[in-house]
């Protein structure tokens, strides 16, 4: 797990990535394949001059991990990132309100840092909070109460004792009902978008550079005032959307390898 506080020196030509909201194995392994495949051919187009990855939240669709046992699949993707890790680059998973069970595994075999909550990142001169954004800013406070009980030690500790044929069957069926299709997602203007409410709030307490966060699918570059800027990965369900940072510009791209 890594603290809540990292630096990062970008020597030039090198870059840093951010994407969010994978949801692989949603909303079915064959429609989750083309997704995965086209991830790993956006990892293979950046990894070159990539310093670091951060996937901020939601990677999986659904992820716990019993003692011995992690949930199937993602061979494809965690492969790949076992072999840019090897390759030096910096591996970083957020958990979100679909995958905040992550142990130690990716760690282990992949080389991957889990990361949970929130992340001051500072490159260069650039200061930077990173999170998936579930639960942040005002509202939605159903969420929050269930997220409080999906995260306690205890009740995950009552969870693994199930079998994981029925434990992981019961969490992809809990998936698929808090499922939202980006297709129909909207903005709903920066005085009702919770993310963006938090954001200025925070900069009342200190200043950033750039929030950057996931959660709502939907790509957004927003000027929150003459210094800083909140930046939504977006998703890609339908976006394929990304940021990349250079040490002095943060830009917000859709990925098309066609």
């Amino acid at each position: 797990m890594t603290k809540d506080q990292l630096n990062i020196s970008l020597e030039p030509g090198k870059k840093i990535y951010f994407l969010s909201d994978l949801h692989l194995r949603a909303p079915d392994h064959a429609t989750s394949l083309i997704r995965e495949q086209k991830v790993i051919r956006f990892i293979e187009s950046i990894e070159a001059n990539a310093h670091a990855i951060f996937f901020i939240g939601d990677t999986f669709d659904f992820w716990f991990e019993y003692e011995h046992v992690v949930p199937k699949g993602f061979i494809r993707i965690l492969s790949k990132l076992a072999q840019v890790k090897q390759k030096g680059v910096d591996i970083y998973i957020f958990t979100g309100n679909h995958d905040m069970w992550f142990k130690d595994y990716l760690g282990e075999e992949a080389g991957v840092t889990i990361c949970n909550g929130k992340m001051e990142l500072n490159c260069n001169e650039s200061s930077l909070l990173l999170a998936h954004g579930d639960g942040l800013g005002p509202g939605d406070l159903k969420y929050k109460i269930l997220k409080r009980i999906f995260s306690n030690r205890f009740c995950r500790w009552l969870f693994k004792w199930l079998h994981p044929d029925i434990g992981i069957k019961i969490a992809q069926l809990w998936s698929r009902h808090s499922y939202t299709d980006p297709a129909i997602e909207a903005f709903h203007g920066e005085d009702k978008e919770w993310l963006i409410q938090y954001c200025k709030k925070k900069l009342t307490e200190r200043h950033y550079d750039y929030f950057l966060m996931g959660h709502r699918h939907l790509p957004m570059d927003i000027v929150l005032n003459e210094k800083s800027r909140y930046i939504n990965l977006g998703d890609w369900i339908l976006n394929c959307s990304y940021a990349v940072f250079d040490g002095e510009n943060m830009r917000l791209i859709k990925f098309d390898d066609k």
